[in-house]
């Protein structure tokens, strides 16, 4: 009763949690867009370059709303997104939703993709300087410290030159085949293999320490066996701890990928409608990122919980 009793708290703290963070993702969207030079009624009809007659103008502000005054505005279209209503484009002409529902796979995919990437290099590195000595510790810190600093526009620029222009292995834009994934993927996972590694190689350390991992030695097992068999599930605790927000930076990355590398998903197609002025659909970017964002931090602590079983008692 009690294990039942603290699960539903953490549940509807994770859901309470979760409503703040789109309430606040949709206010801040709000009122920021406004801040950006420009009429969005002229973003409606095609922008500054349409030529719009004032009469067409002062239409299209009755017909959205757009001469309320901003707390009216605001009030309207919290109301219409708690009915789900994502509303449709300024500028493409089409719901918001079925938008959403062409590009987030792509954008989903090359998260997960990253993610996992991440992950494997993050593991191995920390692994192999693990058991060889200072030496390879100080080598994969450097590494770690280098990988965590390098900008995506950067990593992705030097990628391009050497594998599409110089040998000619891939291409330099999204070819809708996997070659066209391999750059930005590793575009991705670069910088962010560097900072779970920082943390997953410290963890690691200190579990090959600890007096579990005496015992395994005393017992017999090898080095290689305490890091596999007893460290590695320490070491990874920190790593799952972050891949809730390790998912929030991937999703930020992918506004930069995508554009570079010529790829649809959410990250083009909010850059875009940030530049048209298209308040629908960027809020509908935004709340949908939020939402995903969301869910894998939920299930990241899940994970966590389940892997420590420390923190179900807490």
């Amino acid at each position: 009763m009690v294990e039942q009793l603290k699960t539903f708290r953490w549940v509807l703290a994770k859901v309470l949690g979760a409503v703040f963070v789109l309430w606040a993702v949709a206010t801040l969207i709000f009122f920021g867009i406004r801040l950006i030079p420009g009429d969005p009624a002229e973003a409606i009809l095609g922008g500054p370059g349409s030529q719009a007659s004032p009469e067409a103008l002062e239409q299209v502000r009755r017909d959205y709303g757009l001469d309320q005054p901003l707390p009216v505005q605001y009030a309207a279209q919290l109301g219409r997104l708690l009915q789900g209503d994502l509303g449709d484009s300024y500028s493409l002409r089409m719901p918001v939703a079925e938008l959403i529902a062409d590009q987030l796979p792509g954008t989903l995919l090359l998260s997960a993709l990253s993610l996992l990437v991440a992950w494997l290099l993050a593991l191995g590195l920390a692994g192999w300087s693990t058991l060889n000595g200072r030496a390879a510790a100080v080598v994969a810190s450097g590494l770690e410290i280098a990988a965590a600093a390098v900008p995506h526009f950067w990593l992705a620029s030097v990628l391009i030159l050497l594998f599409s222009n110089s040998l000619g292995w891939l291409p330099p834009v999204s070819t809708g085949s996997a070659d066209g994934l391999v750059m930005p993927v590793i575009t991705l996972a670069l910088p962010l293999a560097g900072f779970l590694g920082q943390v997953m190689r410290e963890s690691m350390l200190g579990a090959m320490s600890s007096p579990f991992a005496l015992s395994a030695r005393a017992r017999g097992e090898g080095e290689s066996g305490v890091l596999f068999r007893h460290a590695l599930r320490h070491a990874a605790l920190p790593g799952i701890a972050l891949s809730g927000w390790a998912f929030g930076n991937l999703l930020s990355g992918t506004v930069v990928v995508e554009s570079i590398f010529a790829r649809p998903g959410l990250g083009r197609t909010l850059l875009n409608a940030v530049t048209l002025r298209d308040i629908p659909l960027v809020t509908g970017v935004a709340l949908v990122s939020a939402l995903a964002y969301v869910l894998v931090m939920a299930a990241s602590d899940a994970a966590e919980r389940v892997a420590d079983p420390r923190l179900r008692t807490a």
